[in-house]
């Protein structure tokens, strides 16, 4: 970030705006809506600014900017149409400490007024960094249709009641579920359609009913992260993964998706790779059971699926057995995700009419694998966790019947700026592996359907 996003309480405190035209006039205008005392300095107005000024709104001072100014001033805003004055105080505000904006010259600003969204008391502003305000106003027009003006009355609802709720639930995380209960549940959507009324009747009978054991209750979430691009995951997940208290994740959860997370949630490494593992499996269903005993939500959070090659199947059967709440919120699989991502159908009418996943984890140097099944013509096979095992993969592949000309790709860290793809054949494959070392999370593709990845290719890596 460039700049600090800050809401500042300027009410009845003295602000300066330099400059009489219609841009010193809306910078005016929107200090007066923040409740500052506004002074205007300029020997010429404009007629908006003149508005201001028969209103009683502003004091105008009709001269030319001086120093003495800026002595009561806690911040400043350069509006007029000579550099010149622009940059003298620009340079007097810096001497004095005092916070200085210069319109359109985002290098003579310590702050920048950003483009608002206001609903009172919700206030959403947003800033391109002085790089483009178009694109920022852009941004806002959006926002106003996704958030109405209905907003700001149930803002003044929470806002009644805060204390009351503080004083039933002494708890913050009682607190914030009881919050989260309201604001996800009938009050919002009453308050939210124009019937604030009843909105507020039934949150009093809500305040009332609840008890302090209802939001003690511990629960956990089997979330699915998907292969690594966080606009991949779903809905569902992203509402999971910002409720949750503390979340355990695995080596295959991307950085990008990890910070979508509640910032105040715990976070827990629990990941395993070939031949070192950060937890064992039983000790990550053993954590899961005991948080949310202490009455926690608590977020799993997985690669890809959690139900295809996640274990996700073991990890909540140890709650059902212990009567604890859970939910399972399926990811895209990296089969589909990277597949997707290489520009490889999994299934084609002139190529493939199935497809299969296995796992490519040795055991003693072996895989156990039903071979007859997956030489089968007209398929594609996805191998997970294949890398280590590729040689003996295709090895085995071909002594029971697949050509050694069936195509193959390699995607590497599919769907992310990492991503690469490599192509080959079954019999060359493990030779290219060795060559160019990718590295995992690694997916094997083989079957005819690889050969469309040169003219279907899509997904560019941007620098």
């Amino acid at each position: 970030m460039d700049y600090l996003p800050l809401f500042v309480d300027v009410k009845n405190r003295p602000c300066l705006v330099v400059g009489g035209g219609d841009i010193a006039a809306r910078k005016a205008g929107l200090l007066l809506k923040a409740q500052a005392r506004v002074t205007l300095v300029s020997p010429r107005v404009s007629i908006s600014t003149q508005a201001l000024i028969n209103a009683e709104k502003i004091q105008w001072v009709n001269a030319l900017f001086s120093a003495e100014l800026l002595n009561e001033s806690i911040l400043v805003i350069a509006a007029t149409d000579d550099e010149d004055v622009n940059r003298e105080v620009y340079k007097q505000a810096k001497q004095r400490n005092i916070l200085v904006n210069v319109a359109d010259c985002p290098a003579l600003c310590d702050f920048i007024l950003p483009s608002i969204l206001d609903r009172s008391p919700i206030v959403v502003a947003v800033s391109s960094g002085g790089k483009s305000p178009i694109l920022a106003r852009q941004l806002r027009a959006r926002l106003e249709t996704l958030i109405p003006p209905t907003y700001g009355r149930l803002a003044e609802l929470v806002g009644r009641y805060r204390e009351k709720v503080q004083d039933k639930f002494p708890k913050i995380s009682m607190r914030r579920r009881f919050w989260e209960s309201i604001l996800q549940g009938k009050v919002a959507d009453h308050v939210l359609a124009g019937r604030e009324q009843l909105g507020e009747e039934v949150f009093q009978a809500m305040l009332q009913k609840t008890q302090s054991e209802e939001l003690q209750k511990g629960e956990v979430y089997l979330v699915g992260a998907g292969p690594g691009d966080p606009e991949l995951l779903t809905f569902k997940a992203l509402r999971l993964m910002q409720q949750a208290d503390i979340v355990f994740y695995d080596r295959l959860v991307s950085k990008e998706v990890l910070a979508l997370v509640r910032r105040e949630a715990e976070q827990v490494y629990v990941g395993k790779q070939r031949a070192w593992h950060a937890v064992r499996q039983e000790e990550i269903n053993q954590l899961l059971l005991v948080q949310a005993q202490q009455g926690k939500r608590v977020l799993r959070l997985k690669g890809g699926d959690p139900f295809i090659f996640g274990r996700g199947g073991e990890e909540i059967e140890t709650l059902a057995a212990e009567n604890i709440p859970f939910q399972v919120v399926p990811g895209i699989t990296a089969a589909s995700g990277c597949a997707s991502y290489a520009g490889i159908p999994l299934t084609h009418r002139d190529y493939s009419q199935s497809c299969t996943f296995v796992t490519g984890q040795l055991k003693q140097g072996e895989l156990d694998l039903n071979w007859a099944s997956l030489v089968q013509p007209r398929q594609t096979v996805v191998v997970y966790m294949g890398l280590a095992g590729l040689p003996v993969l295709t090895q085995k592949l071909q002594d029971h019947g697949m050509p050694s000309t069936m195509p193959v790709a390699l995607v590497q860290q599919g769907t992310t700026s990492h991503q690469k793809v490599w192509i080959s054949t079954l019999a060359e494959i493990a030779a290219l592996a060795e060559r160019e070392q990718p590295v995992a999370p690694t997916l094997v593709i083989i079957g005819e359907v690889v050969n469309l990845h040169n003219s279907l290719s899509w997904f560019e890596i941007k620098d």
